[in-house]
């Protein structure tokens, strides 16, 4: 017997016609390419999107078609979020960092008709336009009408949606059907595309909002600094849509004096980036005294927090730091950190400490870890293991590809191989030690790198660290430390190695450390381990 409540499905345009009716005079506020400063509302930002819907229509876009997004975090492209999966096609966000052939194979390999495009970016499409056959139209994010461009068939946003009516009823479809696509950052072979569901989205906002993970609500102003280029801004403009809170977008200016600026004239209270980011702001907060008295909390995942990036938002800017962990895979958000009951006996420095970890699994992740032969691992908080995933937010299949990706149990279930390698606690708690990439196997034991790391930057002359593995002749890898110094340091190899002892195990302590003025990252801001492996590849500790 089924239950009798109605039958809808969940999606997208859903969450833009809701914060229209019941929220509808709450701010959207963007920085512009150009800088300036640009204000509307829930109900503007439906309105337009329903004209940007008609002109989707007018262009003979469909559903199911791909079309590309390159662009930062905006008003416009907060339309184009919602106007492109609401009319039924895909919105594919396009990562601008990545190196141009991989922006085009990925624009090739989603076959866009359409891409948005913000002024800043034009000059990357116009190098690429002859290797883009699948590409119609370019719509430029702006207003201007006698944008210079070389681009032969190009569009202004602003004059595209003005032609057009704000009469629009959004259909419905199945929930099951293609949201938007997202490419990985492709370290190794061509990135990979990740299909979302307008189900998967929907239950995703639903999870990440709640208490125990980003807690957002009406009463917040949010400013997502995450790119919404990356996994879909861990949820945000979806998220705020829902509950009603107030957007602040940061366009392309991610400067720490930036985004302090922009946090401090708009009462931010909420914010979500990757560590580089949070370091900079950081920084630029100590160097000139500054305080955000109305920023309370930040999320930060991406790659592992420093610890001592926590303590130092935590105890010298009074802002609870969070920490989270996710994969473009996930849709993102996998674990989160927050506190259950028992912890608050915990006095300040064991929570600063108990924060490191990366947190528990929210509602529609299951987690494990693995040894090598597949065979479940102890939660004991030491036990290192592959880790896997699986849930309704769980990729099944890359884009386009066929070959079976899940690992299947011996209860026949499906389970996705994140790549990370981790351990957990008695009481869920996961904390990555490595990609299983990256991990230095020494002696038949695991080192991790990412410990290591955290280690190494909690130096203060220290700005930041990567560690990979050389070949040792008796313990098969041993692990280097590659060192970004402070321009005034003048701290020595020596004293970083004592700087080490009591910090990690004694045997995990590098073997050497090597000065370098820059370490190379991914287009998502992480530590490029294969290009610091290439360029150490030959290398003899001392």
């Amino acid at each position: 017997m089924q239950g009798q409540m109605m039958d809808m499905p969940l999606l997208i345009s859903q969450l833009l016609k809701h914060a229209d009716r019941y929220h509808g005079d709450t701010e959207i506020v963007s920085r512009l390419v150009n800088g300036d400063i640009h204000r509307y509302t829930y109900r503007d930002a439906h309105r337009r999107t329903r004209q940007f819907a008609n002109a989707l229509r007018k262009l003979g876009v469909t559903p199911g078609q791909r079309l590309g997004t390159l662009a930062w975090n905006t008003h416009r492209h907060f339309e184009a979020y919602f106007g492109i999966a609401g009319i039924g096609a895909i919105s594919h966000t396009i990562n601008p960092r990545l190196f141009p052939e991989q922006i085009a194979y990925i624009i090739n390999h989603a076959e866009n008709k359409l891409l948005f495009v913000d002024e800043s970016f034009v000059p990357l499409v116009e190098q690429l336009a002859s290797q883009l056959p699948t590409v119609e139209k370019v719509i430029i994010l702006t207003d201007k009408t006698d944008f210079e461009t070389s681009l032969e068939n190009w569009a202004s946003y602003e004059t595209l949606i003005s032609e057009e009516s704000d009469q629009f009823e959004w259909p419905t479809f199945d929930e099951r059907e293609a949201s938007s696509l997202c490419y990985t950052s492709g370290t190794t072979g061509n990135p990979k595309g990740v299909l979302y569901s307008h189900r998967s989205t929907l239950i995703h906002t639903y999870t990440a909002a709640m208490p125990d993970a980003l807690n957002v609500s009406a009463r917040d102003v949010v400013m997502p600094v995450v790119p919404m280029f990356h996994v879909n801004a861990w949820g945000l403009p979806y998220i705020c849509s829902m509950v009603g809170a107030k957007l602040v977008f940061p366009g392309p200016a991610m400067d720490g004096k930036s985004l302090c600026d922009l946090a401090l004239a708009e009462s931010v209270t909420l914010s979500a980036g990757v560590p580089t980011i949070w370091a900079g702001v950081d920084a630029y907060l100590l160097d000139n005294k500054i305080k955000l008295p109305d920023l309370n909390r930040i999320i930060i995942g991406g790659s592992a927090c420093p610890s001592s990036m926590i303590r130092s938002f935590e105890v010298n800017h009074n802002i609870e730091v969070a920490h989270a962990w996710g994969m473009t895979e996930l849709s993102p958000l996998g674990t989160f950190n927050s506190f259950k009951a028992k912890h608050s006996e915990l006095d300040n420095e064991a929570k600063l400490a108990f924060k490191e970890n990366q947190g528990r699994v929210l509602f529609g992740i299951d987690m494990k870890i693995t040894d090598e032969a597949g065979e479940d691992l102890p939660w004991d908080g030491k036990t290192f293991g592959d880790l896997l995933v699986r849930g309704p937010n769980v990729l099944t299949n890359y884009y386009k590809q066929t070959d079976p990706l899940l690992i299947e149990d011996q209860e026949q279930n499906g389970w996705f191989m994140t790549g990370d390698v981790a351990t957990i606690n008695p009481d869920g708690y996961m904390q990555i030690t490595d990609r299983s990439k990256d991990v230095i196997k020494s002696g038949g034991e695991w080192i991790s790198s990412i410990d290591i790391e955290n280690a190494a930057v909690s130096h203060p002359e220290i700005i930041e660290a990567g560690v990979i593995a050389i070949p040792h002749p008796k313990w098969d890898e041993r692990p280097l430390l590659v060192v970004v110094k402070k321009a005034d340091s003048h701290i020595t190899k020596e004293a970083i190695l004592e700087f080490f002892i009591g910090k990690i195990a004694k045997w995990w302590i590098p073997d050497d450390v090597v000065f370098v003025d820059e370490i190379p990252h991914t287009a998502t801001g992480k530590i490029l381990k294969t290009k610091l492996r290439e360029d150490f590849a030959n290398y003899q500790a001392e």
